[in-house]
């Protein structure tokens, strides 16, 4: 083992290399990725140093999404504190569904549920877990909200049309859980937004009042900090009015943007977040640990416990529920997904999570301006959001993000929003400096006219 961390170790430098000097990996062409790279299994093994050449060729080709060249996706960059807790959560490599395997991993998971729960406001009955994405959060959260309506659907099934409401810029994840539920697509209604893409109350409660007139059974409401498009905040107060009236299970998906707890200058972005039931949160978005680190937490311990436990006398057999953390998990089998949140935590203190979170916002502004004092640009997104959308010259966006991939150039995507299509760069990066932002629109600017306007005039 000694030899391989040293392996490890020597391909770590290596990365860090590219990082600098090659920050946008050339991309290899699908048809082509079996013969640029021997991704074989044969029957025999190879040497070392063989296989350290092939893991040096993979991890040469491989998107570097901690390189200040990545914009592309609602994550990015490498803090060092949480990638220790990572690697030692591999080497460790307990799982964390009883204390008698965990041990004080355990107690780790716990004060990091504790502490989030508090900051959410939440009583300090709350409790949570942790879940394998942002997707399976906003899950446990419908289970939940479908379990606490009609307790006896996990015994006996769905015996009548229940309806959940989300709005039209929510993650694809909530039809996508409603069909794997037994809810069914079909019974998920779409609520209209401002053109901030923020969901608009008023909708919402036309549309629960046409289901309850024709017979339906609403029970969820799905509101979202940080849309994943243009990083809206929906209007918690409003939306939980409308909930409380109607007796609906509130679930806010912060997957994006519920980092925003942790800032006392931008928190009133998820202003009445405590009146929520449940509330996600990645901390591999906006805290910068790697992937993957979802959070759910909920005000309804019991609910919880009701919707996820099932006796196992295999399993569960010392110490207490509250310390046997797979009976409030999705499931059995569980990574240790706290210790590098945690290690994080632990080393710059509160503190130091809301200098990593306000980072996030100045570089957002930072680079609204520099767009706004262009005129070449055009400005899609709004203040409080770090998703910045745009369009230079009118080259469509779709194109223009493409032939910077694959020119190895930069690594940044593009969204559509009532019916526009635009750039969308994200400074989800905390490592991000006011340099590294001028450097992406001068890379950017140099591409267009250098490549792309030349080759149109040509």
């Amino acid at each position: 083992m000694q030899n391989d961390v040293a392996l490890f170790s020597e391909l770590c430098n290596e990365l860090f290399k590219l990082e600098i000097n090659k920050p946008v990996a050339e991309p290899i062409p699908t048809s082509e990725l079996y013969q640029e790279l021997d991704l074989s299994l044969n029957t025999e093994g190879i040497i070392d140093n063989d296989l350290k050449e092939t893991l040096k060729e993979i991890i040469k080709s491989t998107p570097k999404t901690a390189s200040k060249s990545f914009f592309n996706q609602l994550f990015g960059g490498r803090i060092d504190k949480a990638t220790l807790g990572d690697l030692l959560a591999v080497i460790l490599n307990n799982s964390m569904y009883t204390y008698k395997v965990a041990g004080p991993q355990v107690g780790i998971e716990k004060q990091v549920l504790k502490e989030v729960a508090k900051l959410a406001g939440y009583n300090d009955s709350s409790d949570g877990t942790f879940a394998p994405g942002g997707s399976m959060s906003n899950m446990m959260a419908l289970i939940m909200a479908r379990d606490a309506k009609n307790e006896a659907i996990r015994a006996e099934g769905l015996s009548s049309k229940m309806t959940l409401y989300t709005s039209v810029a929510s993650h694809y994840s909530i039809s996508k859980n409603a069909a794997l539920t037994g809810i069914g697509r079909n019974q998920v209604r779409q609520v209209n937004t401002n053109e901030n893409g923020e969901m608009l109350s008023e909708h919402l409660e036309e549309l629960i009042l046409k289901d309850i007139a024709d017979g339906y059974k609403p029970f969820f409401v799905n509101a979202t900090a940080g849309t994943t498009v243009l990083g809206a905040f929906d209007d918690i107060k409003a939306i939980s009015k409308v909930c409380k009236k109607h007796k609906l299970w509130l679930h806010v998906d912060g997957a994006y943007c519920g980092g925003v707890i942790f800032s006392k200058k931008h928190k009133h972005l998820i202003k009445g977040l405590e009146l929520s039931d449940s509330f996600s949160v990645n901390a591999h978005k906006m805290l910068g640990t790697p992937l993957t680190c979802s959070i759910i937490i909920t005000q309804h311990k019991a609910q919880l416990h009701h919707s996820f436990s099932n006796e196992a006398d295999y399993l569960y057999q010392t110490d207490s529920d509250d310390f046997n953390l797979g009976k409030t998990s999705l499931q059995c089998g569980r990574r240790n997904d706290a210790l590098k949140i945690w290690t994080l935590w632990k080393s710059v203190g509160t503190k130091g999570l809301e200098k990593i979170v306000d980072k996030q916002f100045e570089m957002a502004q930072i680079a609204r301006d520099y767009i706004n004092n262009n005129d070449d640009y055009t400005l899609y997104s709004f203040d409080d959001s770090i998703s910045i959308c745009f369009n230079y010259k009118g080259v469509p966006a779709n194109e223009l993000c493409t032939a910077l991939y694959k020119n190895s150039e930069l690594m940044v995507g593009f969204g559509n929003f009532n019916n526009t299509e635009f750039v969308r760069m994200v400074t989800i990066n905390s490592l991000l400096e006011k340099e590294d932002i001028y450097n992406f629109f001068e890379t950017l600017e140099t591409f267009v006219s250098e490549k792309m306007l030349k080759s149109v005039t040509t």
